[in-house]
């Protein structure tokens, strides 16, 4: 199945969702998208299960890690990042790499990993939690990675300048939704269980439900210092072959 960037390259997809650390990835690799708006930010980080051998970053050293990139350099990076930041030296080439897939929880409980990255805290940890799981995690922001826990709206350059005004469009039907999940929010969970078919009486997909609408945020803009501090870690992490001025790949044009 091709990729999201790909159908919007190729003009059979209009606007796609992703995180800032996949568009910096995507630009990096020449991809032409841009983003042009952000909706959600939560908190997250990388998971561990209270009890164990696990008590702080450091503590991470040599354990398998399952991201669903894996065996990419992205978990390990995250990983290492957060070691060092506890003060310790690490060897990021002595971690075990794990794909799971988006199975975080089950990785973890099946004892296939020690800790999962690239998780939201709306979800993963709660599920881990409404599962009777001890589950802590290291929130990135906490431990010296930038915090990409946030979904944007990307597009390509042609689309944002052909269909500026539907883009426009677009985000005031976005505002007035994030709107109501605030100031309605049980009428908004009624409209998700029907058009889900979630059953209301499933507490844990509820109690996501209740974390998730408070991560969606009124404000839809990013700064350009915030792309220059992700993009500077992915480039010493050996993410990304260069930087690039965040101008190239980010817009707030639409949202101010």
């Amino acid at each position: 199945m091709p990729s999201a960037v790909k159908e919007i390259e190729d003009a059979r997809m209009d606007v796609a969702i992703t995180e800032p650390i996949h568009l910096v990835e995507d630009r990096a690799k020449g991809k032409a998208i841009v983003g042009f708006a952000r909706f959600l930010h939560t908190n997250g980080g990388v998971m561990y299960f209270r009890g164990g051998s696990i008590n702080r970053p450091r503590d991470m050293k040599g354990k398998r890690i399952q991201y669903p990139g894996a065996p990419g350099s992205a978990g390990p990076a995250i990983v290492a990042t957060m070691i060092e930041a506890d003060g310790s030296e690490c060897d990021p080439t002595q971690f075990g790499l794990v794909n799971n897939g988006f199975y975080h929880t089950d990785a973890l409980a099946e004892a296939r990993a020690d800790v999962a990255t690239l998780v939201f805290y709306n979800f993963e940890i709660i599920e881990a939690r409404e599962r009777g799981f001890d589950a802590g995690y290291f929130a990135l922001k906490d431990w010296g990675v930038p915090d990409f826990c946030q979904l944007i709206l990307i597009t390509s350059p042609r689309t944002l300048e052909e269909r500026r005004e539907t883009l426009e469009r677009l985000l005031g039907v976005l505002r007035r939704g994030v709107d109501f999940l605030h100031e309605r929010p049980e009428d908004a969970k009624e409209i998700y269980d029907r058009q889900a078919g979630a059953d209301p009486n499933d507490r844990m997909m509820q109690e996501i439900f209740a974390a998730t609408i408070q991560c969606f945020t009124y404000d839809f803009s990013m700064s350009a210092e915030y792309y220059q501090k992700l993009q500077g870690w992915m480039h010493t992490r050996g993410l990304i072959s260069k930087p690039y001025e965040s101008s190239a790949y980010w817009t707030n044009d639409l949202v101010v």
